[in-house]
């Protein structure tokens, strides 16, 4: 029985889990996103948070513990630096699943795990503002109408005027 067992094991002994999550983590940090099963972007979700909101603060000791995670200069050096600087303002929820479907050889639920602040298509820039949503009402064509006719009144009125003025 696996009663109070939060862990999923991946099927897969604990230093091969290790390293598996190492790997994905890494390579989650240097491409910004990566499509894998379900199952292991909902574990890499849990090994990698804690390392990025430790990457928010950036001493030796920080450093020297996500260093013991990852094993990786490059990819801790990319986490301390652009990643670290886009997360600064966040909270936390620092990575998005989107989920791709099954996979054809062994029906396996695809998923692709990213860095949300990355992701230009979902987010908005910080100093850009939203732009107003569309209206759609049918009520507002028949005033434009309306304003359109009168605008158009007025401009042969007024080379009436000017005319006759000359």
């Amino acid at each position: 029985m696996r009663h109070g067992d939060k862990i999923k094991n991946l099927g897969r002994t604990a230093s091969h889990r290790k390293a598996l999550l190492t790997n994905l983590a890494i390579e989650l940090i240097q491409h910004k996103r990566i499509v894998t099963t379900l199952t292991k972007a909902k574990s890499l979700r849990t090994w990698i948070e804690p390392l990025i909101t430790k990457a928010k603060d950036n001493s030796t000791h920080s450093r020297r513990v996500v260093f013991s995670y990852l094993q990786n200069k490059e990819a801790v050096a990319e986490l301390f630096g652009a990643v670290a600087e886009k997360v600064a303002s966040r909270p936390g929820g620092y990575t998005r699943i989107l989920k791709l479907g099954i996979r054809t050889g062994d029906n396996a639920e695809k998923a692709m795990i990213e860095l949300v602040d990355f992701n230009e298509i979902y987010g908005k820039g910080k100093g850009e503002a939203a732009a107003p949503a569309k209206k759609t009402r049918r009520a507002g064509g028949a005033k434009k109408k309306a304003e359109a006719k009168a605008d158009e009144a007025a401009a042969p009125a007024e080379t009436t005027e000017e005319k006759s003025a000359e």
